[in-house]
């Protein structure tokens, strides 16, 4: 590491994280189902595949346009059992409360979990809670586990991605990271944006129906879409080439990004998917992908190309090429 200290970039989900996960985790925890660096762990009890996944929310301010950080804790967890494959089942919740938090804010957040919980199909099993004295923590931190089974005909893994596959994303991209950031900093807009937080447990119903046409998928959170890419690239020795104009992006989150100087590839997504796909079947996946609210502005976004292993293009509108590296450290921290 080029620093012995933890700096906020550490939690971006970018370069700084990659770094520190290499570094400290990997190499002392290594083993063939963490050595695999998926959204959780594809572990086989019996004859039966099941995917497990922990993940922690400290988003300030805990309440945005779109969600809290009850609903965005259940979803973002469901969400990484999708993108493994599996059909999401079971959730815990640890909960760590500074003292003097407000009891009215803690129902708040509880019966948005429950709510959540229902819209997702999935069931609040089993938790913990801590208190911790006043200034050691900001309010509320969640950390939650989720457990799913894998379907059969499902194998999401990078080094399935071949070349010539195509790039989906599904739905306009960095809409929560704007709409916490407009909240934070008391930005508005002539068109509010609300955060996309929302469940994509249908959206992994419908694409296990294409079975092995369906390569691999990741959800593009901390470090947004550019950043799932080029950790995709790298796990899978290919490259990517991205189109611009078929990036979905709304006017308003487009606009933002322009007068402040922000690229919507790196702001997080809460309720998107990136999804590499075999060609082929690409338009037919868009077409029934379309067909679900939470996906109805999905899009075919790129391809995988061999001749740039390991990196990441972006095909301007113009014509040239400039390389989208991975996120180096934070535009925004504590985002989810």
């Amino acid at each position: 590491m080029r620093t012995r200290k933890i700096l906020l970039g550490h939690g971006s989900g970018g370069r700084m994280t990659q770094e520190l996960v290499n570094s400290v985790f990997k190499k002392t925890w290594a083993n063939p189902y963490l050595d695999q660096m998926l959204d959780g762990a594809i572990l086989e009890v019996g004859s039966q595949r099941i995917a497990m996944t922990t993940d922690s929310f400290v988003i300030t301010p805990l309440f945005f346009p779109g969600g809290d950080i009850g609903k965005l804790s259940v979803y973002g967890t469901v969400n990484d059992l999708v993108a493994c494959g599996a059909r999401p089942l079971y959730v815990s919740a640890g909960l760590i409360i500074e003292e003097g938090f407000g009891v009215e804010e803690l129902e708040k957040i509880a019966a948005s979990m429950s709510k959540a919980a229902l819209e997702a199909g999935v069931q609040l099993v089993t938790g913990d809670t801590k208190v911790v004295e006043k200034g050691k923590a900001d309010g509320i931190f969640i950390n939650t586990t989720g457990i799913g089974i894998i379907r059969t005909e499902v194998d999401y893994r990078p080094d399935r991605i071949k070349p010539g596959d195509a790039v989906i994303v599904t739905g306009k991209v960095g809409e929560h990271g704007l709409a916490v950031l407009a909240q934070r900093e008391g930005l508005s807009f002539s068109t509010p944006v609300t955060s996309d937080c929302q469940p994509l447990h249908r959206v992994g119903e419908l694409l296990a129906r294409y079975g092995q046409e369906v390569r691999c998928m990741r959800d593009p959170t901390r470090g947004g879409v550019a950043t799932v890419l080029n950790e995709l690239a790298q796990q899978s020795g290919t490259g990517f080439i991205v189109r611009e104009e078929d990036i979905p992006l709304d006017p308003v989150v487009q606009g933002a990004c322009e007068m402040l100087g922000l690229d919507a590839l790196y702001l997080a997504n809460e309720g998107k998917m990136v999804v590499v796909v075999a060609k082929d079947a690409a338009q037919a996946i868009v077409e029934d992908l379309r067909q679900l609210p939470e996906s109805r502005d999905s899009a075919v976004i790129g391809y995988v190309k061999d001749e740039v292993p390991g990196l990441v293009l972006l095909e301007t509108e113009l014509g040239a090429h400039r390389i989208l590296n991975m996120l180096e450290s934070d535009q925004l921290p504590r985002i989810c």
